[in-house]
């Protein structure tokens, strides 16, 4: 029996699996009120941007994969916020920019969040809108226990937030003292916010009638126009070691509308597996599968050292295409790029030695445009904050890995992003990667007590790419969640934080499932890995090219075997990959089988079902 560090969950009433455990159990309390797959994935994610307010937040977005029981094909809630309209290249060249600042107002892009998740509960869900949100009123104002995971971020950001960013210290410094882990953490402010909205909407009417009230609060009312002052007013420090004033105006929030989306997709197996468009990294895991059906893997030894070798490389090429053709843009080849043909001739481009190569396709005949391929290194950096929420922990390898002179180790735990997924008794689901507005990226705005998403550090300042900054358009997030159908009906939710790794982690996660009949849990917990092999989409946007990081629990032997294919190899902490969490459904008879896995790095994720 293989190892797992929790059952895989099953019943038949419903399951939740987020990346907090309080965010699960709220779920499941909509739920056994009656209540929807759709109520539940919003409740949850209201809580997390409380309980996980390192990693997302109120001021943040959400892509969103809605699938109705029965339905033929998922919808998109596209949750990304666009760049405000007065932010141009010739703009931040103007300011001496070549790189988006990752932290400040500069890369503020306005907030989708609470569109996205009004606009699932609206027309999907069936709770009111008090009901999803007195769970997050509760831990806001009453206290959460604080992770060690958010005290240590805290601990690192004290300086940053004496030094120049008071209104953040006045939240999250209480006091002036760093708060303890495990002792209950507040932000009565998001507590107020939220309370506010639901009192200057209770008499609009209708339970339709009252969502959009708020959602009029939200973009075209107070809450716009507090952020918009924010902007004008403040100049704020950022990684480029100067004072920036923000660009979002009342009137780009107005203009904002949460849009609804056909997916894309492709077929592997028995199995159709959806993804968001291009202005996100989705499809990048679609391509993979294309180039993966026509290799062995199905047949390889998914912790054996052929099998990491071909994930990467696949990686690679499908990255490449990423950079050099994803966006918000109609100008995005995406029927080729998913097509059987070219998957046949990037396939082809794979060997038996690592690639230290960049290698975008040509699809349609096209010429492909690269954008900056700056090494690890390039950029100064200032020492306070960054683009990513990075944590920093020191570990040393197991004592049977110490002295090996071909391996590096890495003590960095990397996450920007949360993860819900959800599914009722009726067979309704919803995958939802919720991130941005986390507290390293921005000051608290005060009064309302969150920060800004700084999304648009993923827009390029070089013209002609399909990802350089426009205004009011989408930056290509690296937000991926994922929903599967099995003989064309809905079969699997899931997803994962990890900005670039999202996509290689679902990979990986699914090849075990699907060809090696690991559970859901069996396939979240088993080793797993990444390449860095690919311009960073967060500051300071750097590449790695080769790099290959695996968790300790791989062989000496894998890790000797990759290197000698010319792979760069860092040795991770054993239990540092990936937080994927997943909910799955499967007929017993006339009786829906419910199945849900959580991850248990972090030691926060879990999964409810019953």
């Amino acid at each position: 029996m293989t190892f797992t560090t929790r059952p895989e969950l099953r019943g038949t009433f419903g399951a939740v699996s987020s990346t907090h455990w309080l965010a699960s159990t709220v779920g499941m309390s909509i739920l056994e009120k009656g209540h929807t797959a759709f109520d539940a994935a919003v409740a949850a994610g209201f809580v997390l941007q409380v309980v996980e307010p390192h990693l997302n937040g109120p001021g943040g977005e959400v892509p969103i994969i809605v699938t109705p029981a029965g339905a033929d094909a998922p919808v998109v809630i596209s949750g990304q916020g666009p760049s405000p309209a007065k932010a141009t290249i010739q703009y931040f060249k103007e300011l001496g920019l070549d790189i988006i600042p990752g932290t400040g107002l500069l890369a503020a892009c306005i907030p989708g969040a609470f569109g996205a998740w009004l606009t699932l509960l609206r027309d999907y869900g069936q709770a009111e809108l008090e009901e999803v949100l007195a769970p997050a009123i509760y831990y806001a104002r009453t206290g959460h226990p604080l992770v060690p995971r958010i005290a240590n971020t805290i601990a690192s950001m004290q300086e940053l937030f004496q030094t120049h960013w008071p209104t953040s210290a006045a939240v999250y410094l209480p006091g002036g003292a760093l708060p303890q882990s495990g002792k209950l953490f507040r932000n009565p402010h998001i507590a107020d916010m939220y309370q506010l909205i639901l009192d200057q909407t209770k008499s609009a009417g209708s339970r339709e009638a009252r969502i959009n009230a708020a959602l009029d609060f939200w973009y075209r009312g107070p809450i716009a126009e507090q952020i918009e002052q924010f902007c004008e007013t403040q100049e704020v420090w950022d990684v480029s070691g100067r004072r920036h004033k923000g660009l979002i105006t009342a009137q780009d929030m107005a203009d904002y509308t949460p849009s609804i989306e056909k997916p894309v997709s492709v077929t592997y197996g028995d199995c159709e597996v959806f993804k968001c468009g291009p202005w996100s990294q989705g499809p990048v895991l679609l391509q993979m599968l294309q180039i993966l059906k026509g290799t062995d893997i199905a047949d390889l030894d998914p912790m054996g050292a052929e099998f990491v070798h071909l994930v990467i490389e696949t990686a690679k090429l499908a990255m490449s295409d990423r950079e050099a053709w994803y966006g918000d843009s109609v100008d995005v080849p995406m029927a080729t790029l998913l097509s059987a043909d070219y998957a046949d001739i990037r396939r082809a481009l794979i060997g038996r030695s690592a690639s230290l190569e960049v290698r975008p396709g040509s699809p349609d005949g096209r010429n492909p445009n690269l954008p900056p391929l700056r090494a690890v290194g390039t950029i100064m950096q200032p020492g306070l904050g960054g683009g990513e929420p990075t944590v920093a922990r020191e570990q040393p390898l197991p004592n049977d890995r110490q002295g090996e002179p071909a391996l590096t180790r890495e003590g960095a735990q990397r996450g920007d992003t949360v993860q819900v997924s959800t599914i009722d008794r009726w067979g309704n689901m919803v995958s939802a990667t919720p991130s941005g507005g986390w507290f390293q990226s921005s000051p608290v705005i005060p009064g309302l007590g969150f920060s800004l998403t700084t999304r648009g550090q993923m827009f390029w300042l070089e013209e002609g790419l399909n990802s350089s900054l426009m205004p009011s358009t989408r930056p290509r997030t690296t937000l991926t969640p994922t929903t599967v159908f099995r003989d064309g009906k809905p079969y699997m939710a899931l997803g994962t934080p990890g900005g670039d790794q999202q996509d290689q982690w679902q990979l990986i996660m699914l090849l075990r499932h699907l060809h090696k009949g690991m559970n859901l849990q069996e396939a979240i917990d088993a080793p797993s890995f990444h390449t860095d092999h690919l311009p960073s989409s967060f500051w300071p946007r750097e590449i790695s090219l080769g790099a290959v990081t695996l968790e300790s629990r791989f062989s000496n032997t894998v890790c000797e075997d990759l290197a000698a294919r010319g792979h760069k190899i860092t040795v991770g902490d054993a239990w540092s990959e990936g937080r994927l969490s997943a909910v799955a459904r499967e007929m017993d008879g006339d009786v829906q089988l419910v199945k849900a896995g959580a991850n248990p790095r972090g030691v926060q994720g879990y999964a409810v079902a019953r």
